[in-house]
């Protein structure tokens, strides 16, 4: 049976590999204006609507409902985590499947998710939704230093701030920092938590039916001060015993938030009393993640989530895959932030980079021009190398030494009058 598919937001091409994952599927989208620069292959949708970014979720319900009612949906889907809430509202008055709105809440929601995890005894760790210093004081002088303060909606490390001392000024400092306009996001509320020390990870994990099934185990390297990612290694080297700990440890979070289908990507911290939840998301992971979880074990999960999204039930195929041992190697990914603040004019190097053995990617990511002022979000970054190895450690490796034939020019004052 072929499938007419909705897709809310733009996707990539996650939209043809649906179209072609049986033949006579079909796509339809609804996205929002400023999204229909990046549709890729706008003549292959049956339709495509467009709604302003601050419509009501009614519009974006009656725009769905009066194509549906002309040309049927039979499913729905989104792939990226803007919308998904316009998605699930869209599902549910339309009788499609997809994400409950209130899975879609408590995961968009850093404090929801806090107090859901308490609640169901998933993850302990002490939070508050605060809007100003007397509540942050109320929660340090509670439960100590470290805490974490960020944007209770929030992504790409924007906004965090940890606090390691009590006084004034970094109580102020942090909670401007966490309630500022990032992404044109702003007045979204502010989460304080317990800042949870240990090694990093990230868990690429699928799901049908209820059941969930952890496809690999990324290990995280981030700026110790702001956070960002620089880097990611698949697959992380982990004892077996601490592995089924993290895999049992995330499956109870995704059922605590009611996840009962697709790709998730779940960020924990490794502590001393085992694995707490940072944050998880309806979707694969960035960074170049997925492509890292297909050079280490063979599984391509943008094809499972393009599957699963026209009606395929998918989770047989990947056990069978995972459990075929699949591919032995190693994959990692390593960023470069600007080393020094300034403006960049030219960079060298990138062919030298990409003759290093082992090496499968490089990008430059920031143009001539670009104003380097700090590592304040991931959008910051430069450059990236993604590269293999026989284990992630070499892969690292691999990748640390070809961004090391990266040659960053960035000018660190004004241009004299002369050079004008």
């Amino acid at each position: 049976m072929s499938e007419h598919v909705l897709v809310v937001g733009s996707g990539r091409d996650l939209p043809g590999r649906v179209r072609e994952a049986a033949p006579g599927n079909r796509t339809s989208v609804i996205c929002r204006l400023e999204y229909l620069a990046r549709l890729r292959e706008r003549d292959a949708h049956s339709r495509v609507i467009a709604v302003r970014h601050d419509a009501p979720g009614t519009e974006w319900v009656a725009l769905a409902a009066a194509a549906h009612a002309v040309d049927p949906f039979t499913r729905i889907a989104t792939f990226g985590e803007r919308d998904q809430d316009r998605c699930a509202e869209i599902g549910r008055a339309l009788g499609l499947a997809t994400h409950h709105p209130r899975t879609v809440t408590l995961v968009h929601d850093k404090a929801a998710m806090r107090a859901r995890l308490r609640e169901t005894g998933t993850d302990p760790t002490p939070s508050a939704a605060v809007t100003g210093p007397e509540e942050l004081r109320a929660f340090v002088d509670a439960h100590g230093v470290p805490c974490v303060v960020k944007p209770a909606h929030g992504s790409a490390s924007v906004g965090v701030a940890v606090l390691r001392t009590t006084d004034d000024a970094a109580l102020t400092a942090a909670l401007a920092r966490a309630g500022g306009d990032f992404y044109g996001l702003s007045g979204t509320g502010v989460v304080v938590e317990r800042f949870h020390e240990g090694p990093q990870f990230s868990v690429e994990g699928f799901s049908e039916d209820g059941e969930h099934v952890c496809v690999a185990i990324t290990r995280k390297y981030s700026d110790p001060v702001r956070f960002v990612e620089l880097g990611h290694a698949v697959p992380a080297p982990l004892p077996a015993r601490t592995r089924e700990d993290i895999h049992r440890y995330v499956g109870e979070v995704l059922d605590a938030l009611g996840v009962t289908f697709g790709a998730t990507h779940t960020e924990i911290v490794l502590t001393d009393e085992g694995p707490r939840v940072i944050e998880t998301h309806l979707r694969m992971g960035g960074d170049e993640i997925p492509a890292l979880v297909r050079t280490a074990t063979g599984v391509h999960l943008p094809d499972l989530v393009a599957r699963q999204a026209a009606g395929e039930r998918v989770l047989p195929d990947l056990r069978k895959e995972l459990a075929s041992g699949g591919t032995t190697a190693g994959a990692a990914i390593r960023y470069a932030p600007a080393p020094v603040a300034g403006v960049l004019t030219e960079v060298e190097g990138v062919e030298r980079a990409r003759r290093v053995p082992g090496v499968e990617e490089v990008v430059v990511e920031a143009e001539p021009g670009t104003v380097c002022a700090g590592l304040e979000s991931s959008d910051e970054r430069l450059a990236h190398v993604r590269a293999a190895g026989p284990s992630a450690e070499r892969a690292m490796e691999t990748a640390r030494t070809a961004l090391g034939a990266l040659a960053f020019h960035i000018r660190t004052t004004p241009p004299t009058e002369e050079a004008v």
